[in-house]
C-alpha cells in the first residue's frame, strides 16, 4: 500500500528517511546484524528493530538467526524476491556475466572466451543468451530481472550508451549497446567504461572504501583509469575521462591501436611485456610470464618491473592533477602481486611531488577479478533504485 508523503520535517517523513537509510546500508554492505546496522546508521537499537520488523513484513528485508562473538543476533539482508540484476564485462579476450541479488551477492557467474576483435552483434547476442540460460539455471524467469549493467574496455558516452573513443574497440563505434540488449532482455541496460566500474565497486565495497578520492587503473593489453570523487564517477566529456593509456610518453614510439605512436599502453601494457620477452622466451601468454616472474625468472621479473615503472610515469600526471587518496591497480598484470606493485610504488614516488601526506597508497583490488563486473551490478542497481516508482527501500512502497 502506498503511503502519502508527509511534509518535510514531520515524524512520518523522518521515519521514511530512516527506512531508506537502513535499506541503503544493507544494499551496499550485504547482510549485517541489527546491532551493526545501528552502529552504521547512528539510529538507536530500538528504532532499527522496529523499522526492520516493518520492512520484513513488507517483503523488503529478511532476517535470520546468527551469532557474533558467541552471542545470538539477527542478521538482516534484502529479500531475495526483490529480483536479480545482471553484470556484464567485456574484457580484452573474455566475456563475463554474473547475476546478483539486490544485496550485490553474486548467485551465478559465467565466463566465455572472446576472439580478438570480436563483433559486437555476436558478443551482445551471446550475452543475452547467457543471461537467459543463467536465469533458467536458477529456476527463475526474465520477469525477475531488474536491470543490466555492462562494462566495455573503451570510453562510453553516457548520453547515447555507445563507445565514444573512435577506433579503440574495433567494430563497436556507434553501436547502441543499451538498445540492443534492452530489446532482447526487456529491461533497462546501462553501459560504462570498465575502469569506471572497477573504481565504483572498489570505492564502495573494496580497497577504496572510506576514501574520498579513489583511482582505479586497469592494466591489460590496454590501460584505463576510473576516478571516483566523493562517491561520484568522473566521466568527463563524452565519457572520455581516464584514458591514460593513450597519453603519449615516447616520441616516435611503437604504433598504438588508437593510431598514434608512443602511447602509454605501448610501453606499459601487457603486450609490451610480451614484446620485451619475445626474443629470449619466444611466444608466451601473460599468465606464463607472471608465473615465471613469481618463480624467480630474472628476465620475466625485469619485464614486469619495467612495465610497472613505465606505468608510474603515466600515473604521475594523474596524481599531480587529481591527488587521489589511493590508487587501486587491477587487470591482468596486477595479478603478479608485489612483483609488479613494488616497483610501481617506488617509481611513482620518484615521479611525484613529495607532500606532507606522504606518497599515494597503491593497493591491489580487494574484489580481485570481480571488481568490474560488480561495478556493473552496482550501476544497474543504482538505476533501478532511482527509476522504480518508490525507489528501492522507500519505506513500505517497494514495488517492481
Amino acid at each position: 500500500m502506498a503511503s502519502k508523503r508527509a511534509p518535510s520535517g514531520s515524524q512520518t517523513s523522518l521515519r521514511e528517511a530512516n527506512r531508506e537509510r537502513i535499506v541503503r546500508v544493507v544494499q551496499q554492505r550485504g547482510s549485517l546484524t541489527q546491532v551493526e546496522l545501528a552502529g552504521v546508521t547512528g539510529l538507536s537499537a530500538a528504532a532499527v528493530s522496529n523499522i526492520v520488523k516493518e520492512l520484513v513484513a513488507a517483503g523488503v528485508l529478511t532476517t535470520s538467526p546468527t551469532s557474533r562473538s558467541g552471542r545470538r543476533a539477527q542478521e538482516v539482508s534484502l529479500a531475495r524476491n526483490l529480483g536479480l540484476v545482471a553484470g556484464v564485462h567485456f574484457a580484452d579476450r573474455t566475456l563475463r556475466v554474473v547475476l546478483a541479488d539486490v544485496t550485490q551477492r553474486v548467485v551465478a557467474d559465467q565466463r566465455l572466451p572472446l576472439a580478438p576483435d570480436h563483433r559486437p552483434d555476436v558478443g551482445l547476442d551471446r550475452t543475452a543468451l547467457l543471461v537467459e540460460e543463467m536465469l533458467d539455471a536458477l529456476d527463475t524467469s526474465r520477469s525477475e530481472l531488474l536491470g543490466v549493467g555492462v562494462g566495455l574496455p573503451a570510453p562510453v558516452d553516457q548520453q547515447s550508451g555507445s563507445v565514444s573513443g573512435l577506433g579503440l574497440l574495433r567494430g563497436w563505434d556507434g553501436v547502441d549497446v543499451p538498445a540492443v540488449l534492452a530489446e532482447r532482455l526487456g529491461v533497462q541496460v546501462l553501459v560504462d567504461n570498465d575502469a569506471n566500474l572497477g573504481a565504483l565497486a572498489e570505492a564502495r565495497l573494496g580497497a577504496g572504501e572510506g576514501a574520498r578520492h579513489v583511482a582505479f587503473v586497469r592494466v591489460d593489453r590496454g590501460i584505463g583509469l576510473g576516478l571516483v570523487v566523493d562517491g561520484a564517477v568522473v566521466r568527463g566529456r563524452a565519457g572520455a575521462a581516464g584514458e591514460v593509456g593513450h597519453i603519449r610518453v615516447t616520441a616516435g614510439g611503437p604504433l598504438c591501436r588508437c593510431g598514434n605512436r608512443g602511447c602509454l599502453e605501448t610501453v606499459a601494457g601487457a603486450g609490451a611485456v610480451l614484446d620485451r620477452l619475445h626474443r629470449t622466451h619466444g611466444h608466451l601468454a601473460v599468465r606464463d610470464v607472471l608465473a615465471r616472474a613469481g618463480e624467480g625468472d630474472v628476465a620475466c621479473s625485469n619485464a614486469v618491473a619495467e612495465a610497472a615503472e613505465a606505468l608510474a610515469g603515466g600515473l604521475a600526471s594523474v596524481v599531480a592533477v587529481t591527488a587521489p587518496d589511493v590508487i587501486i591497480v587491477g587487470g591482468e598484470l596486477a595479478t603478479a602481486g608485489e612483483v609488479y606493485l613494488e616497483p610501481l610504488r617506488a617509481a611513482l614516488v620518484e615521479h611525484t611531488l613529495p607532500t606532507a601526506g606522504g606518497p599515494v597508497q597503491v593497493r591491489p583490488p580487494a574484489l580481485g577479478s570481480q571488481a568490474e563486473v560488480k561495478g556493473a551490478v552496482a550501476l544497474a542497481l543504482d538505476a533501478y533504485r532511482v527509476g522504480s516508482p518508490a525507489g528501492l527501500g522507500a519505506g513500505l512502497e517497494v514495488t517492481r
